[in-house]
C-alpha cells in the first residue's frame, strides 16, 4: 500500500490556542480528487493553511506526504499588473529557488510545459488580466505545477465560470489525478462534490468523510450547512435551503486570502 498523500488523526486546528475546527480524522490516497463541502467560516481555509504548513495542529496528528500548493480564486487575483500568463506560471518556480536566484531559462521552460499541460500553450504571452476567468484559473493551476506541487488545494475554483469552462476545469482536474496528483477542491456545490472520489464535509468539525455516495446524506448536509434539506421537484434529490446564518466564530477564516 502506498502511503497516503494526507493523514489526519484526532486533529484540531485553530489560532492562538483556540480551536475552530475539531475532530479531523481522514486519509486521502495519492491521486484522489477530494471535494470539501462547508459553509463560509466552516473551516475550509483553516484546513488548507494546515496542509500548506502555515499553521500547526493544536492537537492530534497531521501527515502531508506531498509538496503542496494553493490555487487561489482567480477573482481574487490582481488583474492590473501588466504580466503575461507565462510570467504568472513562472512564479511557481520561486518556491524551489534560493532566495537570491531569479527564474531563468529552465524555469520559464518548465512554466511553458505547465501551460501546455493545462491547455494554454498558445496563450503564454497573453496578458494575464485580459484572459477569461476560466483561462486565468488554469494559469494559476499551471503556476502550482511549475512549483512541482503533488497536492493542489483549490479554493472555490469554479466560481464565476460558465458551463464550458467548468467542464474544461473538471477535465483538467481529472487528468491531474490520473497523473498521480492529489487535488482538494473547496466548493459549495453538492452536486459537483458527488462526482469526486471522496468528500469531506466540515462545519467547525468534521461532519463526514468518504465516498460521496455514502458520505453525503440529508442529515450530513443539514449538519454541514445548518439549513433544512428539501426535495426540489425536477432536480437531483437534495437541495439546501439557506440557513439562518450560523456564526461559527472563526475569526481568521477567509482572512488574508
Amino acid at each position: 500500500m502506498a502511503e497516503p498523500a494526507i493523514a489526519a488523526a484526532h486533529m484540531s486546528l485553530g489560532y492562538a490556542g483556540r480551536a475552530v475546527l475539531r475532530g479531523l480524522e481522514f486519509q486521502v490516497p495519492t491521486g484522489s480528487r477530494v471535494g470539501i463541502l462547508g459553509p463560509n467560516g466552516g473551516g475550509k481555509t483553516t484546513l488548507f493553511r494546515a496542509l500548506t504548513g502555515e499553521i500547526e495542529p493544536l492537537s492530534g496528528h497531521l501527515e502531508v506526504n506531498a509538496t503542496t500548493a494553493t490555487v487561489a480564486q482567480t477573482d481574487r487575483s490582481r488583474l492590473d499588473y501588466p504580466v503575461s500568463a507565462l510570467d504568472v506560471a513562472t512564479m511557481g518556480s520561486l518556491a524551489r529557488l534560493p532566495w537570491w536566484k531569479r527564474p531563468g531559462r529552465a524555469e520559464r521552460r518548465r512554466a511553458r510545459e505547465a501551460l501546455a499541460e493545462v491547455g494554454l500553450a498558445e496563450l503564454a504571452d497573453s496578458t494575464f488580466g485580459d484572459l477569461s476567468g476560466g483561462q486565468r484559473q488554469r494559469v494559476l493551476i499551471a503556476r502550482a505545477l511549475t512549483a512541482d506541487a503533488e497536492l493542489l488545494l483549490m479554493d472555490e475554483p469554479f466560481t464565476g465560470l460558465d458551463t464550458t469552462n467548468e467542464q474544461r476545469l473538471e477535465e483538467l482536474i481529472d487528468s491531474l489525478a490520473v497523473k498521480g496528483r492529489t487535488v482538494m477542491i473547496a466548493t459549495h456545490e453538492v452536486e459537483q462534490a458527488e462526482r469526486w472520489d471522496l468528500v469531506l464535509c466540515l462545519n467547525g468539525e468534521q461532519i463526514s468523510f468518504g465516498d460521496p455516495a455514502v458520505a453525503i446524506s440529508k442529515p450530513v448536509l443539514e449538519a454541514t450547512y445548518g439549513g433544512h434539506i428539501v426535495e426540489i421537484p425536477g432536480q437531483p434529490e437534495l437541495g439546501v435551503l439557506p440557513a439562518h446564518h450560523h456564526h461559527h466564530d472563526e475569526g481568521h477564516e477567509g482572512a488574508g486570502q
